[in-house]
């Protein structure tokens, strides 16, 4: 199994998920992680990330760390100062439609968005409302873009365009598509030489769908050109994804390992859930379990069953954990307290 790993983690893309999964199998290898510095929980974004962000790194100590995956602005040069040159680099791209529409809810205080009532009311003039001087713009549009460490205001020349897609290929060995989770899991999986225990997740930091809003064609056609870059990011790295699929599982495999992953997870949650899955904020018993609740949105977590063997319910425990408490978790044991 690969144990060096960068992840960028890009906003809003169910990759509070993945990042789930790689603290349960960097925790189970006993492995490190480059932890922001002095335990937060992002690598001082939204600034280009910089080695001397990470927690126990230092230009004179060549320690290097097994995973990178809390939020950051990607800047490879400086990432490769933090991890073995051996690393496997991969990310999780969501449609640029979706990203959007979350993001308005998620971060409606952002200054692009705090004075319209709707989407559509901010698409309608968008360059009333958005500032490219403003320090949270990227909220606003282009996020993957921004995440890459791109210039969310660039140019949408086809050539520039094309040296983005070229710069993110040479710096990224795969890329997930959060529309097609499972089968993402399957090619990380096989990406990484894991096993189906491994890529089990229940979705975490998702919100209740009573805050979703489906949006009318013309909106949509909109949102595609108002994120153009994102738009051109996404539709490239879909299709390299299927592609890969097809190089290295094949539709049939594929098929047979989505199916087997489901299963695996139906029958986690019928022996780690409290009754059907994911419960609102109000609902959940363990406040070790509650996820933070940001912006407008409805942010779901679980409860897990009373009495589990000591085992499992470390297990499940693991599984529902929210990524702010796991993280803290896991510095605490990387970076233990002087003792009194």
């Amino acid at each position: 199994p690969k144990t060096d790993i960068v992840f960028l983690k890009v906003h809003k893309s169910a990759s509070s998920t993945v990042m789930n999964i790689l603290f349960r199998f960097g925790e189970m290898h006993n492995l490190t992680f480059a932890f922001p510095q002095g335990g937060g929980y992002q690598l001082y974004y939204p600034y280009h990330f910089l080695a001397r962000f990470v927690q126990g790194f230092s230009p004179l100590s060549p320690r290097r760390f097994n995973i990178l995956c809390h939020h950051m602005r990607f800047l490879q040069p400086e990432v490769q100062k933090v991890v073995p040159s051996s690393a496997i680099y991969f990310s999780i791209l969501r449609n640029p439609v979706q990203l959007m529409e979350s993001s308005f809810v998620y971060y409606k205080g952002a200054s692009a968005f705090s004075r319209v009532r709707s989407l559509e009311e901010f698409l309608s003039q968008p360059w009333r409302y958005y500032d490219p001087s403003s320090g949270d713009r990227h909220y606003a549009r282009n996020l993957m873009t921004f995440d890459f460490g791109f210039n969310p205001d660039g140019d949408v020349s086809p050539e520039r365009v094309q040296l983005m897609l070229k710069a993110i290929e040479s710096s990224f060995d795969f890329l997930l598509i959060s529309e097609y989770f499972d089968e993402s899991m399957v090619l990380l999986k096989e990406m990484l030489c894991w096993d189906l225990d491994s890529v089990v997740s229940f979705p975490l930091n998702s919100r209740d769908s009573s805050t979703k809003s489906l949006l009318p064609d013309s909106v949509v056609e909109k949102l595609k050109a108002w994120n153009r870059l994102d738009w051109e990011i996404y539709t490239h790295f879909n299709r390299t994804f299927w592609e890969r699929i097809e190089r290295h599982i094949g539709r049939e495999r594929l098929r047979r390992e989505v199916r087997a992953l489901r299963q695996r997870q139906a029958e986690l949650a019928r022996a780690c859930l409290q009754g059907t899955g994911s419960v609102g904020p109000k609902d959940i018993k363990d406040s070790s379990l509650r996820p933070l609740q940001y912006g407008g949105a409805r942010i779901l977590g679980y409860n897990l069953k009373q009495g589990l063997p000591r085992e499992l319910e470390r297990t499940c425990r693991r599984l529902v954990t929210p990524e702010l408490q796991y993280s803290s978790l896991l510095y605490k044991k990387q970076f233990p307290p002087p003792a009194p």
